[in-house]
């Protein structure tokens, strides 16, 4: 398959557009990439082998930086890209080399951060784009919408407050792990809220502790309204051991 790239840059950034010139060229040819220093010979008309560049790349990658956002001749290569691109002629791709804030019509688009990520994390990102490979990067996989804190007070009681980050629990099931035993702990669920509750000795072969099942009647726990658990001891002389 022959790819058309275009890299639209200004001329003082060619020390970094150059290596995304040669890394397209060895996988796609030369002949598939505009690139005014092999693609415009000396006698040719700038203008018009600018405007024959453009008329029906696949890509565009767009150079972003203070003098290319600068520059009139640009201005107009990236801005007939972006029409384009509006038409599905094209796919203009802004990649940043400065730390020029990024134009706000070009803000509605994904792109490429050299100036952050660095030349080769940007080259593969670039190789990927024109191959159609997914660039996605996991980036949240540890994300967990639960929270909770614990905090013991005064009189020895322990309040856990359990708490959403980003989304609605609608029905939550709990499990707190002590390592008391059952009868020797009282649980207040938001003041006196109904729950219901269950007892497991030690259910996880890894957490030396005993696990006390809550499950809230009705309600939900969003990221305005936290759950609070507040446990004190169902006996004289029991010290409550919270695990987590």
């Amino acid at each position: 398959m022959t790819h058309r790239i275009f890299l639209s840059h200004k001329n003082e950034d060619k020390p970094v557009v150059e290596p995304v010139a040669l890394r397209l060229r060895d996988i796609f040819g030369q002949a598939s990439v505009f690139y005014d220093a092999w693609s415009i010979q000396p006698g040719d008309g700038i203008v018009d082998m600018m405007n024959q560049g453009l008329q029906a790349p696949e890509f565009v990658f767009f150079f972003v930086s203070k003098l290319s956002v600068e520059s009139g001749l640009v201005k107009v290569e990236w801005q007939n890209a972006l029409m384009k691109a509006s038409k599905g002629e094209t796919r203009l791709v802004p990649v940043r080399i400065d730390h020029v804030a990024m134009p706000e019509v070009l803000r509605q688009s994904l792109y490429i951060d050299m100036y952050s990520v660095g030349l080769e994390v940007a080259l593969n990102q670039i190789v990927n784009v024109v191959q159609r490979n997914s660039t996605f990067t996991p980036q949240h996989l540890g994300f967990t919408n639960l929270s909770f804190s614990a905090t013991t007070e005064p009189d020895k009681s322990i309040t856990v407050v359990v708490s959403a980050s980003h989304l609605m629990e609608p029905n939550p099931n709990l499990i707190l792990m002590l390592k008391n035993v059952e009868g020797e702990i009282k649980f207040e669920l938001n003041g006196g809220g109904p729950m219901l509750q269950g007892f497991y000795a030690k259910p996880f072969n890894e957490i030396d502790a005993n696990g006390f099942t809550l499950a809230p009647m009705g309600g939900a726990i969003t990221p305005e309204r936290p759950m609070r658990i507040r446990l004190t001891p169902a006996k004289v002389g029991v010290e409550l051991q919270l695990v987590g």
